[in-house]
């Protein structure tokens, strides 16, 4: 598997990022849905990465800076066809280390609590973050989970 900084005019990134989208906004309420779309990753604050693996797009995952010490891992995703392969490790642990490097001392996210973020939440978990109070303007929900761990 191989990491690649930015992936976001590739088509087959579109794709993932858009079957993203669907999925996590057709389980949670839409005030309460906060994966971003293809533009929004454009940000001059997140840093996009994609996973491939000879020509295949295995997932992609992203890290926002919120402040010099904090940031926050965003839109996560492994394609089907990829799951259970340690796709989404291999991301998560890069954001982290990447979030390291950037001298932060704490990362965050925010996911879902319908059953879809089931796996996502027990990788979080496994990796060392707890949950937490809402960051970085999101609202409080019963649709969703607030993560953190110290770097």
């Amino acid at each position: 598997m191989e990491l690649r900084e930015g992936g976001l005019d590739d088509p087959r990134v579109d794709a993932l990022i858009r079957h993203h989208l669907a999925e996590a906004r057709a389980s949670t309420p839409q005030d309460n849905a906060h994966a971003l779309g293809p533009e929004a990753l454009r940000a001059p604050d997140i840093s996009f990465w994609t996973v491939w693996a000879d020509n295949a797009l295995l997932g992609f995952g992203a890290l926002r800076q919120l402040s010099p010490d904090h940031a926050e891992v965003k839109s996560m995703r492994t394609a089907t066809a990829h799951l259970r392969r340690g796709v989404a490790r291999l991301i998560l642990d890069h954001l982290i280390a990447l979030a390291r490097t950037r001298g932060c001392t704490r990362i965050s996210l925010e996911t879902g609590t319908a059953p879809m973020f089931a796996a996502a939440n027990r990788l979080y978990e496994a990796s060392g973050f707890v949950d937490g109070p809402p960051f970085g303007g999101y609202p409080e929900s019963p649709h969703n989970r607030f993560m953190t761990r110290q770097l």
